[in-house]
């Protein structure tokens, strides 16, 4: 697949195209939950704010595995009793890091980007990184679903 901008996208089943595929993914996922095995109710329906925290963790990974991390190898959705975990795994074995601290002398430099990994670590219940011994990283992410 050929993006606007030249860049080819080779694509594997299971893992999306895109965010917006992972997006659609996860809300999904969520929208499956409140049923389970013969329509008995599997832990409620999530909380609206739950549902637009996921979607928004699952669009900053995925675009990041994209922009920086040499492109999407890997991807899932896990739903537990409380938390659901989202699992991103990308092609670069540079792990996240901070941006540097705001000033006004920055503030020309930090206009796009920066602010997503914060975000996701302050969302998150839980953060795990693994580097895989045949390389890339996988970044799993479980947030709370209440």
């Amino acid at each position: 697949m050929t993006t606007g901008n030249g860049i080819r996208r080779e694509h594997r089943p299971g893992v999306p195209r895109d965010a917006a595929e992972a997006r659609a993914r996860v809300a999904a996922a969520l929208a499956g939950r409140t049923t389970g095995a013969g329509g008995a109710v599997d832990g409620g329906t999530p909380s609206s704010t739950a549902v637009g925290d996921a979607l928004l963790v699952t669009s900053e990974l995925v675009t990041n595995a994209f922009r920086h991390g040499g492109g999407l190898t890997g991807f899932d959705v896990a739903l537990g009793p409380a938390a659901v975990t989202i699992s991103v795994a990308d092609a670069s074995d540079e792990l996240p890091r901070r941006a540097e601290r705001w000033s006004p002398e920055r503030a020309v430099e930090l206009a796009e980007g920066g602010f997503g990994w914060p975000l996701v670590r302050l969302l998150a219940l839980e953060v795990r990184l693994r580097l895989p011994p045949g390389g890339g990283k996988t970044i799993e992410v479980r947030l709370p679903l209440r």
